[in-house]
């Protein structure tokens, strides 16, 4: 007879009427479930979602009834999901939001919250398990896997971490170049058609936009919630699991976590609460935690470290504030996590870009976040990285003008790892006031003789720099833009005369609109063919530059922004480039209905691996474009798609579970049916 192991009774509760006290509440709780990704769990606002306090919330709402944002909110929140809350469930998020706004208590809506009951009461009263939340997390939690430890791992050093075996996936875009191609040619254009499923992996709820990693037939699987685990990268069996313990109010944007560092025998996490943690990659254990700083003042990461001449290198996010400090790249020791330099991404009193700021004080300057993995050439000892926009979003906002050029933002910067010393800067676009950054990833590729930087804003525009010098050399627009005037023999950009002159409350449109064009969707580049593979969405949106508190601890993004289908392309916003960087020519180009929500991945097989937001993982081939095969997921996909050896095998492996994104998603897109979970990895191999 089979034992079996006894498990402990659960005292499961009565059944109880839900009042209306319970719900408020439950008000806080509800707003973290479905409204913080989006508008942060102090309601600042962000990219995704307006404000829910300060200047721009109070000029819009209060002078309105607490029943008139209930009711604003039932109809649009969360995006396309309104109807699976409650009334009483959207009045308790209501009464939560008011109650956080400081707003006077005899204005309208302060003075209507006891209104929001009074309808409440009305709603038939709602039955439910009491703390069922509780009986789940012990569900969730009453596992007893028994974690194992990677036998006789195999250290990476730095000249493998810089030129990877095929059949390793080692860094961020598998080499610190930032190509994203691999070598491996198991799977090829011929064959691809015999893709199957090999294995899978649920992973962690939020904005699954994580990089595995692979080494000797090892996976490092990053999920959203600061967790990762070891897994056989041939089977799918778990070996260990992290997990890193943060302060809930540091988790931002549903908490996408887009890349972990790999070197020697550990690896390395930058955390929601603005941390460095390095791990020992065969055991799981955490071997040190550094604070790069206070995540109460919002920093933050999205993305993770590289390591660089043996040096941890990262950038940080959450600069839409104004702190002291502002936005910095650092370097860290990778055996003690010691902090061994820090670059700012604002210039400094005391040097000529200073100036470019106006007379904005220094603690009142906002943006230069780094929302994405620098690349490295270890031959120029160069480290490279991108930095977004000045914040709030909107010159006006900010008390500035686009002829403000706000270095170093919307830059590209080349700093030594070693010592932190910054050698060059590109700025892209000087005064950005619509939210076009440049903050993407950098592709370091030697194009006839030539060492140089590739890289693409939200904008569109295809840049092509002297990584040794920093000098332009050419650019193309990939789409219709209507937002510059550009001179492709200089590389200046000059705004269109409505946008440079708007002020609070003008609206004007972009095309492409604020996620792009380009976002983080990174492109994959073949250096064999000298192509770069591209997706970009064809969207556009009206801006709208709101007041911004620019007192000290002020900041935010400041803007309204509405998005849509660019014109004439309203079936078809979902684009896929091949593009020649000799010439700067298009070579084809692939639309479709859906966006392409994944970064790219190609392969000397002649393959390119992208996912969309209608739940497809495609296969084209690179030389032409055409279609090789496609197959349905549970959820759009999302990260970035690697393929590595194991076992013998080719595997090609990606992420799905659309998270914050989806708040523009559904409303845009409301016949693609887009499930608001489905977080998993999902790993293909050739039909034998």
């Amino acid at each position: 007879m089979k034992l079996l192991t006894a498990l402990p009774i659960l005292a499961v509760p009565a059944l109880f009427v839900v009042s209306w006290a319970a719900s408020a509440n439950e008000g806080e709780a509800l707003y973290d479930e479905h409204c913080a990704s989006c508008h942060a769990t102090s309601l600042r606002g962000s990219a995704h979602g307006a404000a829910l306090s300060g200047p721009a919330f109070t000029d819009k709402w209060s002078q309105k009834s607490a029943l008139e944002l209930r009711d604003y909110q039932q109809a649009e929140m969360p995006p396309g999901e309104g109807h699976t809350l409650s009334l009483v469930q959207h009045s308790a998020i209501t009464q939560f939001v008011i109650a956080q706004s400081n707003l006077p208590e005899d204005s309208p809506l302060s003075g209507s919250v006891n209104n929001l009951q009074n309808a409440s009461d009305e709603v038939p009263d709602a039955v439910e398990f009491s703390a069922a939340d509780s009986v789940m997390d012990f569900a969730r939690n009453a596992g007893a896997y028994s974690m194992k430890r990677i036998a006789d791992f195999r250290k990476v050093d730095t000249a493998e971490l810089d030129d990877p075996p095929a059949e390793d996936w080692l860094n961020w875009r598998r080499t610190p170049d930032g190509h994203g191609h691999s070598p491996l040619t198991q799977i090829s254009r011929d064959n691809v058609s015999r893709l199957s499923l090999d294995w899978s992996m649920a992973m962690h709820a939020g904005s699954n936009q994580p990089t595995p990693l692979v080494r000797d037939g090892v996976m490092f699987l990053t999920h959203p919630h600061n967790k990762i685990q070891a897994i056989e990268a041939a089977t799918g069996e778990l070996i260990w699991e992290y997990q890193y313990a943060f302060p809930p109010a540091a988790k931002m944007l549903g908490g996408p976590t887009r890349n972990i560092a790999l070197w020697q025998d550990r690896l390395f996490l930058a955390t929601y609460d603005a941390a460095l943690v390095a791990i020992d990659a065969a055991s799981g254990k955490q071997l040190w935690r550094t604070e790069k700083a206070d995540y109460r003042d919002a920093y933050t990461h999205s993305a993770g470290p590289l390591v660089a001449a043996g040096v941890v290198v990262s950038g940080i996010n959450g600069c839409e504030l104004f702190t002291e400090e502002g936005c910095f790249i650092t370097g860290h020791d990778p055996e003690t996590g010691k902090e061994l330099w820090r670059t700012s991404t604002l210039a400094l009193p005391g040097t000529p870009e200073y100036a470019t700021w106006g007379e904005v004080a220094p603690d009142r300057r906002g943006g230069g976040d780094v929302w994405i993995a620098g690349s490295y050439d270890p031959e120029l000892d160069l480290v490279y990285f991108g930095t977004s926009q000045p914040k709030p979003w909107a010159a006006a906002s900010r008390g500035m003008s686009v002829n403000d050029d706000a270095l170093y933002t919307n830059s590209t910067l080349a700093i030594r790892p070693g010592t932190g010393e910054l050698i060059w800067h590109f700025q892209h676009v000087p005064g950005e006031t619509i939210d076009m950054e440049v903050g993407f990833e950098r592709i370091l590729a030697d194009i006839e003789g030539t060492p140089t930087l590739l890289t693409v804003g939200k904008d569109g525009i295809l840049w092509k720099i002297d990584r040794t010098t920093g000098e332009y050399i050419d650019l193309l627009d990939t789409m219709q833009q209507n937002i510059f005037d550009v001179n492709r023999n200089t590389g200046a950009l000059s705004y269109r005369e409505d946008i440079a002159n708007a002020g609070i409350g003008d609206t004007y449109t972009a095309c492409p609109g604020i996620y792009g064009g380009h976002n983080w969707q990174s492109a994959t580049y073949d250096a064999e063919r000298h192509l770069l593979f591209l997706p970009v969405h064809q969207l556009c949106s009206d801006m709208t530059p709101r007041e911004v508190d620019l007192g000290p601890g002020g900041g935010g993004y400041g803007a309204d922004v509405a998005t849509y289908p660019m014109p004439g392309k309203e079936e078809l916003a979902g684009a896929l480039l091949a593009i020649d960087v000799r010439t700067m020519e298009i070579q084809w180009r692939v639309e479709q209905p859906a966006l392409f929500l994944s970064g790219a991945l190609s392969t000397d097989g002649g393959v390119l691996f992208i996912g969309d937001l209608n739940r497809r993982f495609q296969a084209f081939d690179t030389e032409t474009g055409e279609s090789l095969w496609s197959t349905r997921l549970p959820a759009p996909a999302h990260g970035y798609p690697i393929t590595y050896e194991a076992s013998g095998k080719q595997l090609v492996a990606i992420p799905t579970g659309i998270g914050v994104f989806r708040a523009l998603t559904a409303v845009i897109f409301p016949d693609i049916y887009q499930p608001p979970d489905g977080q998993g990895l999902f790993v293909f191999s050739l039909n034998q």
